[in-house]
């Protein structure tokens, strides 16, 4: 699987397939939990295979050393080719609508025109999530950078939608965090199931 996903974001096999090594004796330093990279090619998937069909898993850490080794060599949107996702959820839940911790669930979305922009805020996202950063931390599953031909998007996804308190509070610090002034919004998965065109359910 490793390889399979490190060969569709045109990046070395063996990145992926071996485990990253700083090239130090130190002992690596531990993040308070697992997370998993993912890697979704929008642009392969096969006229009407079921969504989520090109989702790969491609690693799972829990060192500082290891995401760094990872995101230089991987994991950067600069690097993905156009159409294509990154992921990065907490080891066990799958960035899907289906997964149980994401099924009650829905996220907090911001678009960019431009790629650097992305990638800035992808990484401060990053940091964020494995740093444990976000006060309400358990009802974080993962964040998405979606590389489009036209408008990039990064979406921070969460558990319980209807926790309003909850997702407000992670809503004003993500937008802390990606250094941003402009209004996003929150949508709940349960309307993205049910219709194409989805107003936002709350705003910071």
């Amino acid at each position: 699987m490793a390889s399979e996903a490190a060969e569709e974001a045109n990046v070395p096999a063996a990145a992926a397939a071996e485990a990253p090594t700083t090239g130090t004796e130190k002992q690596p330093h531990k993040l308070e939990r697992k997370w998993t990279f993912w890697f979704d090619s929008q642009s392969k998937a096969k006229q009407g295979a079921a969504w989520g069909s090109s989702l790969r898993k491609v690693y799972t850490f829990d060192t500082v050393e290891e995401f760094w080794c990872l995101y230089d060599q991987i994991f950067k949107p600069s690097k993905l080719p156009g159409n294509a996702d990154f992921h990065l959820f907490k080891a066990g839940i799958e960035p899907k609508w289906e997964d149980p911790e994401c099924a009650n669930g829905g996220k907090w979305s911001v678009t960019s025109n431009r790629k650097a922009n992305l990638e800035n805020m992808w990484l401060e996202s990053l940091m964020a999530l494995i740093g444990e950063q976000f006060d309400e931390a358990h009802e974080i599953c993962g964040v998405v950078a979606s590389v489009r031909q036209r408008q990039d998007k990064l979406a921070l996804w969460t558990k319980t939608a209807t926790n309003e308190a909850a997702q407000m509070g992670i809503g004003r610090k993500w937008k802390e965090i990606i250094d941003i002034n402009d209004k996003i919004t929150y949508s709940f998965h349960d309307d993205f199931r049910r219709e194409r065109s989805v107003k936002g359910r709350y705003n910071v």
